[in-house]
């Protein structure tokens, strides 16, 4: 029991550390650009002298930090759960820190790979490609037929009434003001989630969809996951969003999307169409042929500005080099999803709901499992309401495994095709 004791002391006291040494690391923060950059290319657009964006990033040392990041993993057990976290996450930190110290250049693209992966990484299970998928849905999105989409889903929403709206759902939900819904007029992002406050780019008009979306998917994931770390005893770092976790939170972010039923096909395109722009720029497009790509994939100018500025924050704009971020999005989503199916078909569904408990890893959650369930880790405060509905979640999950036994290509077609 001394043992145990011990063990907590002290990867909570290397977890303090871990938290003041990465203070100053804000990755997106730090790589994106200004908006005067937005209006300054635009402008240029519409005169018919478009020109690739001058961005400069500032001059950043996180030495003393990296060191300071090595010390605790040296000092972390390999063998503990609580070890092996922060042995990865201060790992992640100093990569983060590393490709902010090259912001601009091509070593910032190999940092970037080496914290998001790239496009042509093949999906968990052995399936296609992130770029394969990404291709799948852009040309499903293509096809549909548009007599689908109702007339509500049509109508803009403007930033102030969606916040309004927002704020309200968000009140409803904690029957308090936890979360505040601010309009952020040098916001480049349509919207950016934190542990207190969602921010929406003022100016900017939504959807009904985009309501729902930055409900279920800023809020009740990015901003939840951050309050209920907080809220950890022993490990304040889960209220952080480490690098390391980024494919989790997002896919599991995306995932509330769909369980709640509130990811819509253009939404899917969006974000394939982001995965496509990423293998484009490796392969050499620049900022102004992506650029053109988003504009041809139906997105107004604005939208295309703000899609290509997230494939070349923190890198050059000429080419053969991206930020490979968004390339997480259908591999986290895939994984969520199959990580949700094995815990069904294992009786566990509580590792699911232990992923709110704070910003953590699909394998985190795994590996803290005795941790959450002799107390060291305090289950989540805040659960999205899809989860906390076991019976309905299963048994989507469980159409979903039966589901995917089904063979499309022995299906009869005759009844499908006209004529």
């Amino acid at each position: 029991m001394a043992a145990i004791a011990h063990d907590l002391a002290h990867h909570a006291a290397l977890d303090a550390r871990m938290v003041e040494a990465v203070r100053g690391i804000r990755l997106l923060a730090l790589a994106s650009w200004p908006a005067r950059t937005q209006a300054e290319f635009l402008e240029g657009w519409h005169r018919g002298q478009p020109a690739l964006p001058r961005v400069e990033y500032p001059r950043l040392d996180f030495s003393d930090a990296r060191r300071e990041l090595a010390l605790i993993v040296a000092a972390s057990d390999d063998d503990h759960p609580l070890g092996i976290y922060l042995r990865e996450s201060a790992a992640s930190w100093s990569r983060a820190a590393s490709l902010l110290e090259v912001l601009g250049t091509h070593q910032a693209c190999v940092e970037s790979i080496a914290l998001f992966g790239r496009p042509d990484e093949a999906l968990p299970g052995d399936g296609p490609t992130t770029r394969e998928a990404a291709d799948h849905f852009i040309e499903i999105a293509g096809e549909l037929d548009h007599e689908l989409v109702s007339p509500q889903e049509q109508v803009p929403v403007s930033a102030t009434a969606l916040a309004l709206q927002l704020q309200s759902d968000l009140d409803d939900f904690f029957d308090a003001r936890v979360i505040t819904v601010e309009l952020d007029p040098d916001l480049i992002a349509k919207a950016a989630a934190g542990p207190s406050r969602i921010r929406l780019r003022a100016g900017a008009a939504f959807s009904d969809y985009d309501r729902r979306q930055l409900f279920h998917h800023e809020a009740l994931v990015h901003s939840l996951t951050a309050i209920n770390g907080r809220a950890q005893p022993h490990l304040a770092s889960l209220g952080l969003a480490s690098p390391r976790i980024t494919a989790t939170q997002e896919g599991l972010a995306t995932f509330a999307e769909l369980v709640t039923g509130n990811i819509d096909i253009g939404r899917l395109k969006r974000i394939s169409m982001r995965i496509e722009a990423v293998a484009m720029a490796l392969e050499g497009a620049d900022f102004l042929q992506v650029f053109r790509f988003f504009l041809d994939g139906g997105q107004n100018e604005t939208e295309s500005f703000v899609s290509a500025q997230r494939v070349f924050r923190g890198v050059p704009v000429t080419g053969g080099s991206a930020f490979t971020k968004d390339a997480v999005y259908l591999r986290g989503l895939i994984g969520v999803h199959t990580f949700f199916r094995y815990a069904l078909q294992q009786d566990r569904l509580r590792l699911c709901r232990w992923l709110f408990a704070g910003k953590m890893s699909l394998r985190d959650a795994v590996r803290f499992e005795p941790l959450f369930e002799d107390g060291t880790l305090a289950p989540p405060r805040w659960l999205p309401p899809w989860i906390t509905r076991a019976n309905g979640l299963a048994g989507q999950l469980a159409f979903s495994l039966f589901a995917n036994r089904i063979r499309m290509d022995r299906i009869d077609q005759k009844p499908m095709r006209k004529g």
